[in-house]
């Protein structure tokens, strides 16, 4: 058994328990397992000194390399990208608004969103001072044919205060991003993709940024398999600039001053920023060397096989789930809110020992947790996703779930 089944972990050490994660990527329980090759880098990483700034720069390049972006760079965290993205909109190269950032008094600072994009993430945004300006609506729900945005609704919406436009990529959003782009490139209005959940496959990486997308964001915590404190962002390579001198420590005499010039062109600005919005947000060395072997070890990697391993895990689930009474399975190709293929349980609460919530809840208060999704839980629905399964915990999961759902003779 591995150390979650065990009681051999770290966390049990400390008097915690651990979770198995049959439920995705989800920050909340973790996100995902480190590499193993990520974890020796930041080990190696952490016996020693870099300037951040430099490593940074490189990992720009690397990150250029892999989405065909003119720059890269590294955040913490995907909601930390979408944070320094608005903030790069919002101040540019001016070195005053950077200081005065969330105050936006007198600078452009609206982002347009399309309704049904709408998330909680987008706190991210209006975190540094953007307004958000919905345009929309969710008719598209009343089943008469009306789509939810129409691209004049985008455009009518553009004005002197329009500082982006905010795009949530997932397959169902509407309009297309390639439709946003075109309005946004007629206006010269930056667009700004969360793609944070959109990896694998690995051509996503490169996908946005060829629809005309100017920031795009993905987590580095999750289907890359860094640390799970790293985003990217990839873009146009004056937004990264703006997104690295609100986010370094800035902490220099203006006559020692030399960030690379691969990253910042000192030139072109009015004097050293002062600690900007993003220092918050900071990237560790280690993190940051995590992150870039991770990204080069997911490029290489059989996505292929990868997606073939969790079909045949929740082909086993499903098929093994099946036999519970008062259980219907069946199995999702990876769809709109998860990559992997995911296995959808309906349970029938007169039939079965238990509601769908009263599962989930027994199997959260556990020791180790047990973690499925529970997005559906009004439709008596929990899902298994295996993306973050290892083998030798799925008899163990099927074992707990048979516990709190078959009927005792």
């Amino acid at each position: 058994m591995n150390d979650a089944t065990a009681g051999e972990t770290i966390y049990d050490e400390l008097g915690v328990s651990p979770v198995i994660n049959a439920t995705g990527t989800k920050t909340r329980i973790g996100g995902s397992r480190i590499r193993s090759e990520a974890v020796a880098a930041m080990r190696r990483a952490s016996r020693s000194f870099v300037r951040l700034s430099d490593l940074q720069a490189e990992a720009s390049s690397r990150i250029a390399a892999a989405t065909g972006a003119e720059a890269g760079y590294v955040t913490s965290g995907a909601s930390a990208g979408l944070a320094l993205a608005a903030a790069a909109t919002l101040a540019g190269r001016d070195v005053d608004r950077m200081d005065r950032l969330p105050d936006t008094t007198g600078i452009p600072d609206e982002i347009i969103m399309a309704r049904t994009h709408r998330t909680g993430y987008d706190h991210a945004f209006r975190a540094v001072g953007a307004t958000i300006v919905d345009v929309g609506t969710n008719d598209r729900r009343l089943g008469t044919g009306a789509t939810n945005v129409e691209p004049w609704e985008i455009e009518a919406a553009i004005s002197e205060k329009t500082a982006a436009i905010g795009y949530v990529q997932k397959p169902y959003t509407q309009p297309s991003l390639e439709t946003v782009t075109d309005v946004a490139a007629d206006h010269d209005v930056p667009v700004i993709v969360d793609a944070a959940a959109e990896l694998p496959p690995a051509e996503n990486l490169s996908t946005f940024v060829d629809e005309g997308a100017d920031l795009v964001v993905f987590s580095g915590g999750k289907a890359i398999r860094g640390p799970q404190t790293t985003g990217i962002v990839a873009g146009r390579a004056e937004l990264i600039e703006s997104i690295a001198l609100q986010h370094l420590d800035m902490h220099a005499a203006a006559g020692v001053w030399s960030p690379p010039s691969a990253l910042v062109d000192v030139d072109r600005l009015d004097g050293v920023p002062r600690q900007g919005i993003g220092r918050s947000m900071k990237v560790g060395k280690e993190e940051l060397v995590g992150l870039i072997v991770a990204l080069e070890s997911f490029l290489e990697e059989d996505h292929a096989e990868r997606v073939r391993v969790w079909r045949e895990h929740a082909d086993y689930l499903a098929t093994e789930l099946s036999t519970v009474t008062g259980l219907e399975t069946e199995v999702t190709a990876g769809h709109d809110v998860s990559v992997a293929p995911a296995v959808v349980v309906r349970v029938n609460p007169d039939v079965a020992r238990s509601s769908a919530t009263d599962v989930v809840r027994s199997l959260r208060a556990e020791r180790p947790r047990v973690f499925v999704g529970a997005d559906r839980l009004d439709e008596d629905i929990f899902t298994i996703d295996p993306c973050c399964l290892e083998a030798i915990e799925i008899d163990y999961l099927l074992e707990r779930i048979r516990a709190h759902t078959a009927r005792r003779s």
